[in-house]
């Protein structure tokens, strides 16, 4: 790692370290894990969010018990899983996704719910302000809103002039299109186009692939979304072969053979969501817990990935980069 670039401070009730908090209490705490991804892609950071729950006390078989449900991309889904993890009482639900955060709200105003990969809490309802939530859910959003315009902008650092571009996305997702309004409104001042496409439908994907490859679009950046995550192999070959710069908003995506990742370190989200648990099950209220925000975003480059690719990474991006993979 060479350096991080700060987003801003994390707020204070929450930024605090935890080894001071008091021990679990006496019986068995019951959570339910709600996701709008499939388990494969995710299973990952669920451990390290057990393993963390493990360090504050909660383990597994001795006084956790854990239920997960996972919608494999069909947003569709998330309703009646949400009824069904309401229905089995958890002390806590863990959300993980605008659309999973949002079908557990409209499920129950009662049980506490952490979310995390929430991209605006407060615009999208979920969250009253991210200082006081109100309601029952807090948690941790995501900064893909901000940084759509720096993906851009290192899109053209590596290929100078181009001036149109894709968004590979989940369309269901209405966060996430709502963002790319945004962008293509703030791109078009500059002489810039951009169209989104699905990314997240196994049987729209291969269409999407098609149409920027036909309509000669001269790269792309990724949806944050995690539900894209299950068609990451897919997505890269795809990049490879038409030789597309690409800037991807996930670790996973570059480890695997993609060209560039800038953006927060997800991870680190899923042990602060197990911090979030522990608070509440210690009794705080979900009302008066901060949303937190990144504070910091990274930026790797595959240099072996655009070597491959015949694709030139400019000194500009390499001295700026936090971890250049060989």
């Amino acid at each position: 790692m060479r350096r991080r670039r700060t987003l801003g401070a994390m707020l204070a009730l929450l930024g605090a370290p935890l080894a001071g908090v008091a021990q679990p209490s006496r019986g068995t705490l019951r959570i339910a894990i709600l996701d709008a991804a499939s388990e494969d892609t995710q299973r990952h950071h669920w451990r390290a969010f057990l393993k963390r729950l493990a360090e504050l006390g909660y383990t597994e078989g001795r006084n956790l018990t854990v239920e997960q449900r996972f919608a494999k991309g069909a947003t569709e889904r998330l309703p009646a899983l949400a009824a069904e993890v309401v229905a089995l009482t958890p002390g806590i639900i863990v959300a993980n996704g605008t659309p999973a955060a949002r079908a557990a709200k409209q499920a129950s105003a009662t049980i506490p719910i952490v979310f995390l990969g929430v991209a605006d809490p407060v615009r999208d309802g979920i969250a009253a302000s991210l200082a006081r939530p109100g309601g029952n859910l807090t948690g941790l959003s995501i900064i893909s809103s901000e940084l759509g315009l720096k993906w851009i902008e290192l899109l053209r650092e590596i290929a100078p002039g181009a001036k149109r571009f894709a968004f590979l996305g989940d369309t269901s997702n209405i966060a996430g299109t709502r963002n790319f309004d945004q962008l293509r409104e703030q791109l078009r001042a500059l002489g810039v186009t951009i169209q989104i496409f699905d990314a997240h439908r196994r049987d729209e994907l291969g269409r999407s692939f098609d149409a920027i490859a036909r309509e000669r679009y001269e790269g792309f950046y990724l949806g944050n979304s995690a539900t894209i995550l299950a068609n990451r192999d897919r997505i890269l070959q795809f990049a490879a072969q038409q030789k597309l710069p690409a800037v991807y908003p996930r670790r996973e995506y570059v480890d695997a053979g993609g060209l560039l990742f800038y953006g927060a370190d997800l991870s680190v989200s899923y042990l602060r969501a197990a911090e979030y648990v522990l608070r509440i099950a210690q009794g705080a209220k979900p009302a008066e817990l901060p949303i937190e925000r990144p504070d910091v975003v990274r930026m790797v480059v595959n240099l072996k990935a655009a070597r491959a690719q015949g694709i030139g990474i400019p000194k500009s991006i390499l001295v700026r980069a936090d971890e250049v993979i060989e």
